[in-house]
């Protein structure tokens, strides 16, 4: 048999009735691709559907076949055997997509048992998991439609294809718009601190400015609530004296989406100087500061006075003993730092065991409980 003249013979009987290949589809209910395959030779119309062509075209089914007129009709013996063999043909593709349709309703019943168990904990919704069962779901109502024939009346219908498409796209923004929340932040986040600037400074000349002091943080009785996230730094000296030794000065300032603040100060004393800030800093009353971001218990240096929070940070005051004083300050937010802040402080000028990274138990713990 050659499905190629087949497939051209077909072409012309359609050219003699002059119809476009959708207007035929219409006629045997197919796609136009499907016609044009059959003209093209690369598929052959089903047994079932070849008499209904063959009436349509008033041709032979034979002809058909053969791709060429014949002088001699199919007489009505031939007729019968060739719709015979298309009732059976029907009978049995009846009997497959009835097992297939049975299949596929399962299918759809359990996809949407699976959503609907993974959506009912809100807490741990694992959305590679749920996107990949809907997906799933959505082929095998495609397979079901198919199968039982309505997709091919859903694709007839404009109207009906674009609402299903908005109603489609309405309910993925509504499934989905923690996850697009989501992603939009993380997006904004990532490209916040890409483009944000890390500010390193090392003037001792701008200390006050670097330090805010000019609210009145020094002044008793003022709110200190608007520096630095409410931190108080009052641990630090008050200004920058002539007679001190400032051996180290650097504050690092960074705001990628929160601000992030870090420095230190070293100063070597003078001895009547330095018992007398040794007093000072001893008098401060000091909160707890064990346990948070890992710290613990100072053992480097001598530990004068610190004020530590468990979600903003620390600022603190060490000295070795020998006139020295070390002030330091990270002070931050949401339980970790952006800022890689052991590029910036030396390890020995923070507190024993800080750590402000997110891989941390501390950090799992106090986020998780947010």
């Amino acid at each position: 048999m050659d499905q190629q003249k087949a497939g051209r013979f077909l072409k012309e009987l359609r050219h003699e009735k002059q119809m476009t290949q959708e207007q035929l589809a219409q006629v045997f209910h197919v796609s136009s691709r499907t016609i044009s395959r059959w003209e093209n030779g690369t598929n052959l119309p089903d047994i079932s559907l070849l008499v209904e062509i063959a009436d349509f075209y008033d041709v032979d089914v034979r002809e058909i076949i053969e791709g060429e007129r014949k002088s001699e009709m199919m007489d009505k013996e031939v007729r019968e055997v060739a719709t015979k063999m298309a009732d059976y043909a029907s009978e049995e593709k009846s009997k497959l997509l009835k097992g297939i349709q049975i299949v596929s309703f399962i299918g759809v019943l359990i996809l949407l048992v699976s959503i609907l168990l993974q959506t009912a904990k809100q807490t741990s919704i694992n959305y590679g998991v749920l996107i990949a069962t809907l997906l799933a779901l959505v082929i095998m109502a495609i397979i079901t439609l198919y199968v039982t024939g309505v997709l091919e009346k859903i694709i007839k219908n404009k109207k009906l294809v674009r609402g299903i498409g908005i109603a489609t796209i309405a309910g993925l923004v509504a499934a989905f718009w923690r996850v697009f929340v989501t992603t939009t932040l993380v997006g904004v986040l990532v490209v916040s601190s890409t483009f944000s600037p890390i500010e390193e400074y090392d003037d001792i000349s701008r200390y006050q400015e670097f330090m805010n002091f000019s609210n009145g943080a020094y002044e008793e009785g003022v709110d200190t609530q608007w520096t630095k996230w409410g931190m108080d730094e009052t641990i630090w000296p008050k200004e920058i004296t002539d007679d001190m030794n400032v051996v180290d000065f650097k504050m690092v300032y960074y705001n990628p989406w929160d601000a992030q603040y870090l420095g230190y100060l070293v100063v070597d004393y003078a001895a009547d100087d330095y018992a007398e800030e040794v007093k000072r800093l001893k008098a401060y009353k000091s909160t707890e500061y064990i346990g948070y971001y890992c710290v613990e218990e100072e053992k480097t240096y001598e530990l004068l006075a610190v004020n530590a929070d468990s979600y903003q940070g620390f600022i603190y005051a060490l000295t070795d003993g020998k006139g020295r004083i070390i002030y330091g300050e990270q002070i931050f937010c949401n339980y970790y730092m952006d800022l890689q802040y052991e590029k910036y402080i030396p390890k020995e000028y923070l507190l024993d065991g800080f750590n402000a990274t997110t891989e941390t138990d501390y950090y799992k713990q106090m986020a998780g409980n947010q």
